[in-house]
């Protein structure tokens, strides 16, 4: 007997909503990143060979996205509000040292699902990476450098990141070519603001709303 479409399509969007749901935890609880949270919670539910064959069911980061914020509200709506806020706040403190260099905030910290695990991501632009890094240096910033994907994909490479410890959180500056600016400056995906500006993380900080 053939399968109804119907409940075919039911079926699937289940197991997104259960491997979305999975990789939730993962990220809040453990501060796994997306990517490894979404594989690492299909190869729990569907098995190591279905999760391989069956790449299409992983649900996108939107929902991801969503699940962990539920999670946060649920688990954690006594203490993650004034924990974002920390967060929001340490980062405007190291975005105004860096206003010279063009620095958006992006991530958890922006989107409002930061826990316990999570660090301040900040994208900035300047002629060249090492004009950042003495920057930092010079002012007493000890720092370590690695490697983060370019935000427009995978045919870029990937950029030159400065991690350090400010206020007791870890803080990651992807450091951009300063050409890279005008296409941060399309804030949004459809209608999810990717990125805030010193101006627009002042205001996010002083009114509280979350960022749509």
């Amino acid at each position: 007997m053939m399968q109804n479409p119907h409940d075919a399509n039911d079926q699937i969007a289940q197991l997104r909503a259960e491997i979305a749901a999975a990789a939730a935890r993962m990220i809040a609880q453990d501060g796994a990143d997306y990517g490894t949270a979404k594989r690492k919670a299909a190869r729990q539910i569907l098995g190591d060979a279905q999760a391989n064959a069956q790449r299409g069911l992983l649900p996108d980061d939107a929902q991801v996205e969503q699940e962990v914020r539920q999670y946060q509200a649920l688990f954690h709506g006594d203490t993650q509000p004034a924990r974002l806020h920390r967060l929001r706040t340490i980062a405007l403190e190291v975005m105004e040292k860096l206003a010279d260099f063009h620095p958006f905030l992006t991530g958890a910290v922006l989107n409002g699902t930061a826990g316990e695990h999570d660090d301040i991501c900040l994208q900035v632009f300047a002629e060249s990476a090492k004009e950042v890094q003495i920057y930092l240096l010079n002012h007493g910033v000890n720092i370590e450098i690695s490697e983060t994907d370019h935000f427009k994909g995978a045919r870029h490479d990937p950029v030159e990141t400065a991690s350090f410890m400010w206020g007791k959180e870890g803080v990651h500056v992807e450091l951009y070519e300063a050409d890279d600016l005008r296409g941060a400056k399309k804030q949004r995906n459809g209608e999810r603001l990717m990125r805030a500006d010193i101006a627009a993380l002042r205001t996010l900080i002083e009114t509280g709303n979350e960022p749509e």
